[in-house]
């Protein structure tokens, strides 16, 4: 039955106790107009327009609270990326501290000290440790052996609207946590943002939020484990923007950055966890210096390219070796070991020894040995099974290489190259940006820890200069590039999933126009008379599909094709099909191909049974509505081309 929607009715007027700062300004225009501007600004002012203001607000405070608010508020994101911030705050402390622990037990370091600038380790422990450390990963291999593959932040934003488990990220955090701890020459950033998007992607899942709004709140935990682990919110904040989110707007500034903000402060006041580095004093650049920031980049830039490789190489070499894979990681960590008796930098993340040579400096021959030493250690950590990233790792690389730039410019007669902490600075973010694939992030990184604008601009022309290096002659981050090498075809966290769960079984029309092929002309046209049907789908005895039949050939007045003739005889492109679970884009992209305005669903290409249809019309239609709302919904905005 039709139903019809109700006629529109002028709203009543207010009453109540609600209405009442709207009378009294209704009242005060009213005294403004009959006594005089000066009488109205006295009985009106000030006060009087903030208490109108004020109902406006708690309404929406009080609205974005709701069910429905938390489903359609911006603020109400807002408002839930406060308690994401504390949580991952707490979570990254509590991490850092247990990590320090585990250094302080098991290579004797005073707890707080960073095993990378320790002095001296006891061999024993040096040798021990790693491997210990490898043991427990094969065991934890053997104990989740049945456990599916973790889903990576980003991975979750661009192919699963956001959604991530829990369990399976603190699974994931426990590995890296014996890894570092173990001393492994891996860092820790991969286990603060797992457990913080992890976090903040169940914690929305339980509020039942959009899939926009589970995106951008796992932005926010990532934000936030950035942030609290290099106290650096804009840093964390961009992290987020250009790795998780895939993108920056305005509908996503507010939440991520309150969640960055949070989180830093928890962190700071759990811990007190001091800088990234600190430098004795600010870096002098002259104006010629920029064009030296710009070489730098792009030798960084290609290093890091090579350090990527190799990570994949050492990979490739551990699953070429004649023992079970459970027992890589101790293998790894009997190949650490004596590394670390030699050189302790190579232990952990690096941070230490990222400070020590911003404070002493190396040299070149002991910064070249430092920087090839990390790279084998951390692919032969990371090819051997051990779990965590190269975020810190790619810090200190990038400033033993622009150590070495420094030292190589002393040795030349002319004065070409920058002060060595400035070239340090360059080389650091220049490398990372490459490695990380966040060239902002790394700008914002060195601003925040430097507050040197001048550095910062200086870092930037090499960021520059190593991003589109790698851009052009790799094109993957380490991230993208790990995604690549499982067979996940992603570039960023940008959201494509929804193009994949948008497949032809839901599109699809389940009342497709069959007939049996072997029915004649005249039977069809009694069927389906003129303007009942463009196409019919034959079928052949078996029930299989075995041609389209145009009815506008069956129905021409012009070319009257005799009554007996069969239907087989006009059923055309009997391989031309869909099947369910395709996407829309394979579906238009068929369509493309074989010029149809229609096509059949079919249940396999075994059976071949019709299922359904789908036009080439409503799948365009669907596929442009669906865009147009994901981007208003990327933009905060609703009707973004005005219901047009």
């Amino acid at each position: 039955m039709d139903t019809f929607p109700p006629s529109p009715q002028t709203p009543a007027a207010p009453s109540g106790p609600e209405s009442a700062p709207e009378a009294e300004g209704t009242a005060a225009a009213a005294v403004g107009s009959t006594h005089g501007p000066q009488q109205a600004a006295q009985q009106g002012g000030p006060r009087r327009r903030a208490s109108r203001r004020l109902p406006v607000v708690w309404r929406a405070l009080t609205h974005a609270l709701t069910p429905k608010g938390l489903r359609s508020s911006e603020l109400s994101l807002a408002l839930l990326s406060v308690p994401v911030g504390i949580g991952v705050g707490l979570a990254v402390a509590g991490l850092h501290a247990l990590v320090l622990a585990l250094h302080s037990l098991a290579f004797k370091v005073p707890f707080g000290d960073h095993i990378s600038s320790a002095l001296f380790i006891p061999s024993s422990l040096a040798l021990a440790a790693p491997v210990v450390g490898g043991a427990l990963l094969a065991g934890l291999g053997l104990l989740f052996r049945r456990a599916r593959d973790t889903v990576d932040p980003i991975e979750a934003n661009a192919l699963y609207g956001g959604r991530m488990s829990l369990r399976d990220s603190l699974r994931l955090t426990l590995s890296i946590v014996v890894s570092h701890g173990a001393g492994g020459s891996v860092g820790m950033e991969a286990a603060f943002t797992q457990t913080g998007a992890g976090l903040a992607s169940n914690f929305g899942r339980r509020l039942n939020l959009r899939r926009n709004d589970l995106r951008t709140l796992v932005g926010c935990g990532a934000a936030a484990a950035i942030s609290a682990a290099f106290t650096a919110p804009l840093a964390g904040a961009f992290y987020a923007f250009e790795l998780v989110i895939g993108t920056y707007t305005m509908a996503t500034l507010a939440p991520v950055c309150v969640a960055a903000v949070v989180a830093n402060q928890v962190a700071q006041m759990a811990l007190n966890r001091p800088a990234l580095f600190i430098l004795a004093e600010p870096p002098v650049i002259r104006g010629g210096d920029f064009a030296t920031f710009l070489l730098v980049g792009l030798a960084a830039g290609a290093l890091a390219i090579l350090t990527m490789q190799a990570v994949t190489h050492a990979e490739r070499l551990f699953r070429q070796l004649p023992i079970p894979r459970a027992l890589h990681p101790v293998l790894g960590g009997l190949l650490l070991g004596p590394m670390a008796l030699v050189l302790p930098g190579v232990l952990g993340g690096g941070q230490g020894a990222l400070q020590y040579g911003f404070d002493h400096g190396y040299g070149l021959g002991l910064a070249f040995v430092m920087l090839v030493a990390k790279v084998v250690a951390s692919a032969l950590c990371l090819g051997a099974g051990f779990r965590g990233g190269l975020f810190s790792a790619s810090l200190l690389l990038g400033s033993l290489f622009g150590s070495m730039v420094s030292d190589i410019g002393t040795l030349l007669p002319w004065d070409l190259v920058a002060q060595r902490s400035a070239v340090m600075l360059v080389g650091m973010g220049s490398f990372a940006a490459a490695v990380v694939g966040a060239p902002v992030t790394m700008v914002l990184l060195v601003l925040e820890l430097t507050g040197d604008l001048r550095a910062s601009a200086g870092v930037l022309m090499g960021v520059i200069a190593s991003t589109l290096l790698v851009r052009e002659t790799f094109g993957y981050s380490f991230a993208t590039w790990r995604f690549h090498q499982r067979g996940v075809q992603i570039r960023g966290g940008h959201d494509i999933g929804w193009v994949k769960d948008m497949t032809v079984g839901r599109l699809m029309r389940g009342d497709p126009k069959t007939v049996p092929a072997d029915i004649t002309l005249g039977a069809l046209r009694g069927h389906y008379p003129p303007g009942s049907a463009k196409t019919v789908f034959a079928l052949d005895p078996n029930g299989a599909f075995a041609g389209r039949v145009d009815m506008n050939a069956v129905h021409d007045p012009q070319h009257e094709l005799p009554a007996d003739q069969r239907a087989a005889e006009l059923a055309r492109d009997r391989e031309h099909f869909l099947l369910p679970d395709q996407s829309v884009r394979m579906a238009l992209q068929r369509f493309a191909d074989w010029d149809a305005d229609s096509l059949p669903v079919v249940e396999g290409v075994s059976s071949r049974r019709v299922v359904g249809y789908l036009t080439e019309a409503y799948a365009l239609r669907r596929y442009s509505q669906e865009l147009e709302r994901r981007r208003g919904d990327e933009l905060g905005v609703r009707d973004l081309f005005g219901g047009v």
